[in-house]
C-alpha cells in the first residue's frame, strides 16, 4: 500500500461519510426499499414531515439515538484523531454523519457537516443548539424553555441548507492549505460521493493544486476524479495508510 506522508508542511483535509460510521455498527435507518416503517425517508427527515407529524419525527430520531448510543469508534475514528494530534492546526475533519463517533473517539477540528444526532434546537427561536442524548418516549415531543416551541433534532433535512459557517470554515481552511506553499492533501473515506457540496470538494482542491485520495471499500460515484484510490474498509487501510513524520 502506498503511503500518505504527514510531514510539517502537509495540511490535511479530511472528509468521512456512512461507510466509517458503518464499520462501527451504526444501525442503519431505513430497508433497502429506502423506507423507514414503511414511511418514505422524507416523512422523517424534512421540514415538511416534522410540520405535518413532529411526533413520528421524534420517533424515529430516538430510535436513532438508541442505537447509535451503542456503538463504538472504530480504529479508522482512532487513526484520524493520531493524524490530528500530529498536524495541529493543520487538520480538518469533515463529516457526512450525524452520529458524534468522531468527537466521541477524541478529534476536535471537526466540521460535522449535516448537524448532530446528540443535538438538539428550537423549531422557532434563536436558541443555539443544545447537547441532546434523550430517548424521547413514543407520543412525546420536546418544548423549548426559552419559548415553548417545538424542538426538532439538530440535523440538516432534506431540502434544507448546509450551515454557512460550517461551508465557511471548509472553503477558509482549504484556502489556506492550498497557500501554504506547503503540501495541500485531501481525503475522503467511506463516502458515496453522490451528495453535494461534499462530492464536490475534490474538485476544488484539484483545482487548487492539491492532491487527492480516497479511501471505500465500494466504487464512489466520483471515483475517477481522486489522484490515488486505495480499496478496503477505512478501518483497516486508515491506520496503515499514514506515515507520520
Amino acid at each position: 500500500m502506498e503511503q500518505l506522508i504527514l510531514d510539517s508542511k502537509t495540511w490535511l483535509l479530511v472528509l468521512t461519510g456512512a461507510g466509517v460510521s458503518a464499520e462501527s455498527g451504526v444501525p442503519t435507518f431505513r430497508g433497502m426499499d429506502g423506507l423507514w416503517e414503511n414511511h418514505p425517508i422524507e416523512d422523517v427527515a424534512s421540514p415538511r414531515g416534522f410540520v405535518k407529524d413532529p411526533t413520528l419525527v421524534w420517533r424515529f430520531y430516538s430510535q436513532r439515538r438508541a442505537g447509535a448510543a451503542t456503538v463504538h469508534p472504530n480504529p479508522g475514528h482512532d487513526a484520524l484523531v493520531a493524524w490530528e494530534r500530529h498536524l495541529g492546526d493543520r487538520f480538518l475533519l469533515a463529516t457526512q454523519n450525524v452520529d458524534g463517533l468522531h468527537r466521541r473517539a477524541g478529534s476536535n477540528r471537526v466540521v460535522e457537516m449535516h448537524g448532530n444526532l446528540f443535538k438538539t434546537r428550537c423549531s422557532m427561536c434563536k436558541r443555539a443548539p443544545f447537547d441532546d442524548t434523550t430517548v424521547y418516549p413514543v407520543g412525546k415531543v420536546p418544548t423549548c424553555d426559552a419559548c415553548g416551541g417545538r424542538l426538532r433534532p439538530h440535523i440538516v433535512w432534506f431540502g434544507e441548507y448546509l450551515d454557512p459557517a460550517d461551508m465557511q470554515r471548509i472553503e477558509d481552511f482549504s484556502l489556506r492549505g492550498s497557500t501554504s506553499g506547503g503540501r495541500f492533501v485531501f481525503l475522503a473515506a467511506g463516502t458515496s460521493g453522490l451528495v453535494y457540496p461534499a462530492a464536490g470538494i475534490v474538485d476544488h482542491v484539484a483545482e487548487a493544486g492539491g492532491e487527492t485520495w480516497l479511501v471505500n471499500l465500494d466504487p464512489a460515484q466520483n471515483t475517477s476524479r481522486f489522484d490515488n484510490i486505495v480499496t478496503g474498509k477505512s478501518g483497516e487501510v486508515l491506520p496503515k495508510l499514514a506515515k507520520l513524520v
